[in-house]
C-alpha cells in the first residue's frame, strides 16, 4: 500500500484523513479525487499542499465519471481506494435526491469496477450509522443488523454498502466498510448541525433545533474517526463491516446548550422549529468489533465539542466566506419558514 486515491478528499472527513495519513505514513503518496461540489473546498487542503508537495496530488473529477477514475488509476498506479465521496446531508436529500443516487450509488459502482479492473490491494468504503435507521432505546446496532434507511441519503449510502459487499462476494474485490457516527471537528461545512449552531451563535443568530431537541446522537471527534478508518484499512478483515463511534449518546438539546455555554451565549438563541420528515430519533452503535482491533475513541463528547468550537472561533476566515451565496440560498429555503413560524 503506497499509492492511495482518496475520493472526496476535499470534504470534511476526507481532508482530515488525507492530512492524518500523510503525517503518519511518510512513504505514502496520496491522490485526492474530488468533484468540488459546494461542500468540497480546497481551503481544507491548503496546508497539505504546502507541507507535502511531493506526496500529495489533487485531481478535480467525479467518481461517477468512469473515464476520469480510469485516468487517475493509470496515471498514479493506484493500489488502494478510500471512498469518502458522497452527498451527505439528509436535509438536502429531502429536497433533491437525484444527486445522492448518482454519487453514493452509481459513483460507488464506478469505483468498484475500477478496483476490480486494476486488482488493487484494498477498497475501503466510508459509510454511516444512518443506514441502520432509527434505533429503539436499549438497543445498539450490530454490523450484522438489517439495513433500514429512512431518508434518501441513508438509502443511497445503504445501496453503496450493499454494492461493496456484492463485489466482494462476486468478484473478490478486497472491500472493507466502516459505518461512523456523527463526526465533528475542523473543516465541517456549516450546514451540519454543530458548525451551523456554532457559527450562528457567534453571530447571535438563532439556532434552529428540530422538534423537542431530544434526538439522541453519538458525536465523535473527526480525528478519532480517521484513526479508526486507518485501523480497519490496515488490519480489518476483507469483506467485513466495522462500526465506528464513541458509544456515548447526547441529546441534540444538550449539544446546543453546551455550544452556547462554551461561547458564553444565552439559551434564548435556541429556536425549536418544525422537525424534518422522517427524522430518526436515535442512533446507537455497538463498537465491540472495532475495539477488538485495538481502536477506541480518544475524545469524550465534551472534549470533542470544546476543540470543535475553538477551531471555528479561531478560523473565521474559513467559514465566513462559505456562509454566503449558495449556502445562504439553501439556508433560506430550508429554515426560513421554520424560523418564521417559530417566532
Amino acid at each position: 500500500m503506497r499509492n492511495l486515491m482518496i475520493t472526496g478528499g476535499a470534504g470534511f472527513i476526507g481532508s482530515n484523513f488525507v492530512r492524518y495519513l500523510l503525517e503518519r505514513y511518510p512513504d505514502y503518496h496520496i491522490v485526492v479525487l474530488d468533484k468540488l461540489t459546494y461542500a468540497g473546498n480546497l481551503d481544507n487542503l491548503k496546508d497539505v499542499a504546502q507541507r507535502f508537495p511531493d506526496r500529495y496530488t489533487f485531481v478535480r473529477g467525479d467518481i461517477a465519471d468512469a473515464t476520469a477514475v480510469d485516468m487517475v488509476m493509470q496515471a498514479h498506479d493506484i493500489d488502494t481506494i478510500v471512498n469518502f465521496a458522497a452527498e451527505t446531508h439528509v436535509d438536502r436529500s429531502l429536497m433533491e435526491a437525484d444527486a445522492f443516487i448518482r454519487t453514493d450509488v452509481y459513483g460507488t459502482y464506478v469505483l468498484l469496477e475500477a478496483a476490480k479492473k486494476y486488482g488493487i490491494e484494498r477498497y475501503h468504503q466510508v459509510s454511516t450509522d444512518e443506514v441502520y435507521g432509527e434505533i429503539p432505546p436499549g438497543k445498539s446496532s450490530l454490523e450484522t443488523d438489517p439495513l433500514q434507511p429512512r431518508s434518501p441519503y441513508s438509502a443511497s449510502k445503504a445501496g453503496g454498502d450493499l454494492l461493496c459487499l456484492a463485489y466482494y462476494h462476486s468478484f473478490r474485490v478486497p472491500v472493507t466498510i466502516t459505518r461512523g457516527s456523527n463526526n465533528i471537528g475542523p473543516y465541517q461545512y456549516p450546514e451540519k448541525v454543530v458548525p451551523l449552531f456554532i457559527t450562528n451563535a457567534l453571530d447571535d443568530q438563532p439556532l434552529p433545533l428540530y422538534g423537542d431537541g431530544r434526538q439522541m446522537r453519538d458525536y465523535q471527534y473527526v480525528i478519532d474517526h480517521c484513526e479508526g478508518i486507518d485501523v480497519v484499512l490496515h488490519r480489518g478483515q476483507i469483506g467485513e463491516v466495522y462500526n465506528l463511534g464513541t458509544g456515548e449518546e447526547t441529546e441534540n438539546l444538550v449539544m446546543a446548550r453546551a455550544i452556547l455555554d462554551l461561547l458564553g451565549k444565552p439559551y434564548s438563541l435556541i429556536r425549536h422549529v418544525t422537525d424534518r420528515p422522517g427524522h430518526d430519533r436515535r442512533y446507537s452503535l455497538n463498537v465491540d468489533k472495532i475495539r477488538r482491533l485495538g481502536w477506541q475513541s480518544r475524545h469524550t463528547f465534551e472534549q470533542a465539542l470544546e476543540k470543535t468550537v475553538r477551531w471555528y472561533v479561531e478560523n473565521e476566515w474559513w467559514w465566513r466566506k462559505i456562509k454566503s451565496g449558495e449556502y445562504r440560498e439553501y439556508y433560506k429555503k430550508w429554515y426560513g419558514q421554520r424560523l418564521a413560524e417559530a417566532g
